[in-house]
């Protein structure tokens, strides 16, 4: 018997379209022999799934559809919303008080890991890998360049806290340059993240867990011709180039691919998620930057490309990780 998939898009950030794609490529993939697929489009207008053009309200007591006067409830909920409230926690959390199989990390965890600065501070914490200095503002406190630059060296990033796709972000590497980052950063979310520049090469990497196994897809280099890996080189062809498999050996691949697993382990991940580094270029050594629990999955997207470097196909790999969903929630 299949079984019924409720596919979660939009959200209520800026990330909109960006979600939009990651459903389109889950929706393709996934076996429908398996599942009945309904994708439900979520806004803070409404929660709707189109059925023969028709838009089918979400009944959010118990998360369910009515189509053709017939009840539609879920097995498990795949989770494709970038920021806020598909990846920032809020949407596990009412899923969780209805009891409801999800795909992704819990409520807690998605709020953490949302939160750049708290998570920066938790992985600290493990004692695994480096995490480049950084300043924490918040709307309404106040706050000086001057003070900022006691605390770090020029050039920085400034980036909203919660927030992804880079949107926001500035690389700034002069003082005049800062207060216009730090306001616009502050357009996209209530508090910013101040980050020392760390010179060398970004890599990222996916992992995920079927059967209580952690899995380590093949890494990823970003080499971006724009200042850095901003939203016009994420999401425009030929702005960046995404090497998959990443030219690393085969020492750095297990230190890469240890670190990542330690700190999923360690923050109780669930799920797919993509850890971002830096390859310091004078040390060698890796620096944190951060954890996407949701990671795109458009056509071309990282996590996609990781998936057929490792063999896969995405049908096999999005049905794992549904199964296991369903087989071992708790």
């Amino acid at each position: 018997m299949r079984k019924n998939i409720a596919l979660l898009a939009g959200g209520y950030s800026g990330e909109y379209v960006i979600s939009i794609q990651t459903a389109e490529t889950i929706q393709k993939n996934l076996d429908t022999e398996r599942y009945n697929v309904y994708k439900i489009i979520v806004t803070k207008d409404g929660w709707t799934h189109e059925h023969n053009g028709n838009q089918v309200n979400v009944d959010k007591n118990d998360f369910s559809l009515t189509i053709d006067g017939n009840k539609v409830t879920f097995d498990c909920v795949f989770i494709a919303i970038h920021g806020t409230p598909g990846e920032d926690g809020r949407i596990q959390g009412y899923l969780d008080m209805l009891n409801i199989p999800y795909t992704s990390c819990n409520a807690i965890v998605s709020a953490l890991t949302f939160n750049k600065s708290y998570c920066n501070k938790v992985v600290k914490s493990f004692n695994v890998v480096n995490i480049a200095n950084s300043v924490h503002l918040i709307k309404g406190e106040s706050y000086s360049v001057g003070a900022i630059l006691d605390e770090l060296r020029l050039p920085v990033f400034v980036k909203p806290n919660e927030s992804g796709s880079s949107l926001g972000v500035s690389k700034v590497k002069d003082v005049v340059n800062l207060l216009p980052a730090i306001e616009k950063a502050f357009k996209e979310d209530n508090q910013v993240l101040i980050e020392e520049f760390i010179e060398g090469r970004e890599l990222t990497i996916g992992i995920y867990k079927v059967n209580g196994r952690l899995y380590a897809l093949p890494a990823t280099e970003i080499v971006s011709k724009n200042e850095f890996f901003d939203y016009e080189a994420k999401y425009t062809p030929g702005v960046t180039n995404e090497i998959t498999p990443a030219r690393i050996d085969n020492a750095l691949k297990e230190q890469l691919e240890n670190k990542a697993c330690h700190i999923y382990r360690h923050l109780n991940c669930r799920g797919v998620v993509r850890m971002d580094f830096i390859l310091q270029k004078e040390s060698g050594k890796l620096f944190f930057l951060e954890v996407n629990t949701m990671p795109g999955q458009s056509e071309n997207s990282i996590v996609p490309q990781q998936v057929r470097a490792a063999g896969k196909t995405l049908k096999d790999f999005y049905g794992e990780v549904l199964e296991d969903c369903m087989k071992n929630w708790k």
